[in-house]
């Protein structure tokens, strides 16, 4: 959810016009080949052993994968907005990261008609410009043995006498603004950035501690430094599976959502291919995958997830109709804002 800063816009102007300049293999060709924009890690590894090997591959498309994180990724496609043809055809992002490349002209409006799997995409996750791949909520994560009784919600994390056992990770500040405006108001209000600052500050001045990373937060998990703090659930699956001391515990106040999905840039040098590929992340086999292999919901119905395993990442009905969309308006409005008090006040 972070936004760019001039130094990403200059970077991805540079990319671009090294790539125009040296004829770099950026540009996909026509008939075959598609530039898929993703962050690295587990997920670029995933996509390759779900989606592009077994289903793209015997097409005869050929792949490429152009990893980085989303800011140096948007600033790409915004430095090539004036391009006839990007270098990329389809990019990774989050629901708001998708929101703000839609507002910067710079996305093809999807036409659902070129998607045969998307008449089984739940409703929520069809946005005119992109469509959802999976999806977690924000969810309270704990250590038993440190933090006693169990949390029920956001205001129970956010409790002062918790003192230095509570743990923030810095890149998670967006959610973490939501969270706490959550439990000022009672689930309220996602967006009241003046009690979420109230809140923030009590448990600063209680010792609250910043990581940054979500990779050093785990670490200060293991180590019993911290014991409550909230992240995806699927990330609680991820960490519990690595033997982390951790349970997750769907607030009370209701449950922010993390979409991770795919646009298609306007300029895309391959459409039909970015659709190909696009339809196969919605096809069952690799939405089960990702489940399986990744902890998160899969954005279809009809899948068949092992009732054990949906009990893990997934929600009851009960706590589905808690879950809440961000306001991704707001947050692309107000993000420079928070993220300047984040660093200026909060972890000054």
């Amino acid at each position: 959810m972070a936004s760019f800063d001039r130094r990403d816009i200059l970077k991805g102007a540079g990319a671009a016009a090294l790539a125009t300049a040296t004829g770099m293999p950026a540009f996909a060709q026509s008939g075959g080949r598609v530039v898929v924009g993703t962050w690295g890690g587990d997920y670029a590894r995933l996509l390759t052993k779900n989606v592009e090997d077994p289903i793209l591959k015997p097409k005869g498309i050929e792949v490429v994968q152009d990893q980085a994180g989303d800011a140096p990724r948007r600033a790409k496609m915004v430095a090539e907005k004036r391009l006839p043809r990007g270098t990329v055809d389809i990019q990774g992002l989050s629901a708001a990261n998708m929101f703000e490349m839609n507002e910067a002209g710079v996305l093809e409006q999807i036409d659902y008609s070129k998607l045969p799997n998307a008449k089984n995409l739940l409703p929520t996750m069809k946005y005119p410009y992109g469509m959802g791949h999976i999806y977690s909520g924000n969810v309270v994560i704990y250590n038993p043995k440190i933090i006693s009784p169990a949390p029920k919600g956001f205001k129970d994390w956010l409790d002062p006498k918790w003192g230095s056992k509570i743990g923030f990770i810095d890149i998670q500040y967006q959610s973490i603004f939501i969270a706490a405006s959550m439990a000022a108001t009672g689930g309220k209000d996602m967006n009241d950035l003046e009690k979420a600052k109230e809140v923030l500050l009590a448990v600063k001045k209680a010792g609250a501690r910043v990581y940054p990373t979500n990779e050093a937060f785990a670490q200060a998990m293991k180590n019993e430094e911290v014991g409550i703090s909230a992240i995806w659930k699927a990330r609680v699956v991820q960490w519990q599976n690595a033997g982390i001391p951790c349970e997750a515990v769907s607030p009370i106040e209701g449950i922010p959502t993390y979409v991770s999905g795919f646009v298609i840039q306007k300029n895309a040098p391959n459409k039909d291919n970015a659709y190909a590929y696009m339809d196969a992340m919605l096809a069952k086999a690799p939405q089960e995958a990702f489940a399986v292999d990744m902890g998160y919901n899969g954005t279809v119905t009809g899948l068949n997830v092992d009732p054990a395993l949906h009990k893990r990442i997934g929600f009851t009905p009960e706590e589905e109709k808690t879950l809440k969309d961000l306001d991704y308006a707001f947050l692309a409005k107000n993000d420079a804002a928070m993220k300047e008090w984040w660093d200026k006040v909060f972890k000054g």
